[in-house]
């Protein structure tokens, strides 16, 4: 299986750009589906730290390269959204965020933020034994023995060490939320109405943002919190 992908056919959330080259690092399999983005691209093309993937394979073998507080090895290691990106020895720490275009970007945040991420309930079932199996919009699940605690579409906080949940934020009228795809992407703002669409059409969620309002559907919505606009402690 080719590890190079037409850069033309990309996710529109590759922070990449599609005219300069005819082809791109192509993500491994791994976290966060299609939309992952390569760490190469990352180190690269974002940031600049590296100039091949020669160097970029150098420079993850020191271990000092971390997503989610895990070193990672493979150069094509799937970045995507609020991920958190450190680099020890710079001390340096990002969560992987949507831009106003829809495609992802490196927020810096501080050390604390950094020992946890971000995940939106996108499922809830109830497994052998009673607990409630939680999963998440990158894929990864949680067990949690209160179902009645958290509901799909709201989001939680994770800790990097243990995968304890140390937030949660509640989807709901007055919610503090970004838009993360659609036409409205990277634009925060409350929750002013969910309106509840009968059948099988998404809801349709209008947001306040200031003097403005928009309107896009639940599934591109991820409550956060004050905390996520300014790279400050999540907890």
């Amino acid at each position: 299986m080719t590890k190079h992908q037409k850069r033309l056919a990309v996710p529109k959330s590759w922070p990449v750009e599609r005219k300069e080259e005819t082809y791109t690092t192509k993500a491994a399999a791994g976290p966060h589906g299609e939309s992952g983005v390569p760490l190469l691209i990352i180190l690269r093309d974002v940031l600049g730290y590296v100039d091949s993937k020669k160097e970029a394979r150098f420079a993850l073998g020191q271990d000092s390269i971390l997503i989610n507080g895990k070193a990672v090895s493979d150069e094509r290691q799937p970045v995507g959204m609020f991920d958190i990106v450190a680099f020890v020895e710079r001390e340096e720490y990002y969560r992987v965020f949507p831009d106003e275009g829809g495609r992802l970007s490196l927020t810096p945040v501080d050390a604390d933020s950094a020992g946890s991420k971000l995940g939106k309930i996108i499922g809830k079932t109830q497994v052998t034994g009673g607990d409630t199996q939680l999963t998440l919009h990158n894929g990864e699940t949680l067990l949690v023995e209160d179902a009645t605690e958290y509901d799909v579409n709201d989001s939680i906080v994770v800790s990097n060490d243990d995968d304890e949940i140390v937030a949660h934020f509640t989807y709901e009228d007055g919610a503090l939320v970004t838009a993360v795809s659609g036409t409205h992407a990277g634009r925060i703002g409350t929750v002013s109405e969910i309106q509840v669409t009968p059948g099988s059409s998404a809801n349709n969620v209008l947001i306040e943002d200031g003097d403005d309002r928009f309107e896009t559907i639940e599934e591109y919505v991820v409550v956060i919190d004050e905390n996520f606009t300014d790279g400050g402690d999540d907890e």
